[in-house]
């Protein structure tokens, strides 16, 4: 039986890459420059890479990417936008609960919740930090943003996602936040790019800063770091709060 997330993806590269979420990549792509001291040289994989939006615009910038993406369909946009572009990236379909890498890169990306924390269970979704770890070298970097458990204790998720829906885009309802497991299900409706409607029983989970900072030191990261994740605008000059819907971090091993 499929997740609904491989659902999601099956038609949905056109329309995802008009989301209102897609639209700070330039943005997302200086800070990751910045965390890497704009060093060409270094090795990059992007988790949960979807159309590739991360991935094509570092190459643009001079950059050797990796994408991986469970979704066969989202991996056939990357390669349509790359070929567009001119570009040669190296996009595979993986699951990031299997990955193959070890010791191979310099920094991993996990934006926008590429994989980590749509798995319906903790220990899948620890699965993917863990194998984002060792696809490391040794003092690698990993920067992801993940859903901020703290912004459902004062705020309606869904009043924030329809405040946040433009036209054509997914929205959302029926939301219920379990607080003993910290999960926000939801129906998500969405129109794939056949034209088609699709409502989906949709799980995520949301972390707080001391679980995240719990299992990135159970996988031996030395620094970690966590601020709040403004739409395009990254920074290490944004304290997390209860406002912030999702969570920036930013971890060395």
């Amino acid at each position: 039986m499929k997740q609904w997330y491989e659902t999601l993806f099956e038609n949905y590269g056109l329309t995802y890459d008009k989301e209102v979420f897609t639209q700070g990549t330039h943005g997302e792509c200086d800070f990751i420059e910045s965390e890497v001291g704009f060093n060409k040289q270094i090795r990059i994989l992007d988790i949960g890479c979807g159309t590739g939006r991360h991935a094509i615009e570092l190459t643009k910038r001079g950059y050797t990417i990796t994408g991986i993406d469970l979704s066969a369909a989202q991996l056939n946009r990357a390669r349509e936008k790359a070929a567009a572009s001119k570009l040669q990236i190296d996009f595979r379909e993986l699951d990031a609960r299997d990955l193959p890498f070890t010791d191979e890169f310099d920094l991993a990306i996990m934006i926008c919740e590429g994989a980590f924390p749509l798995m319906e269970t903790d220990e899948m979704n620890f699965e993917i930090l863990q194998n984002a770890a060792i696809a490391l070298k040794e003092n690698g970097k990993l920067i992801f943003t993940t859903l901020n458990g703290l912004f459902p204790l004062f705020h309606s998720v869904k009043d924030f996602l329809a405040s946040q829906k433009g036209d054509g885009n997914a929205s959302y309802d029926n939301n219920t936040f379990d607080l003993m497991t910290f999960r926000d299900v939801n129906i998500t409706s969405i129109e794939d790019d056949l034209g088609n409607t699709l409502d989906l029983v949709c799980n995520e989970r949301y972390y707080v800063p001391s679980e995240i900072n719990w299992l990135l030191k159970s996988l031996k990261f030395k620094t970690i770091d966590i601020y709040g994740a403004k739409l395009g605008t990254f920074s290490r000059n944004e304290p997390l709060t209860t406002e912030d819907f999702e969570m920036l971090i930013i971890a060395q091993k």
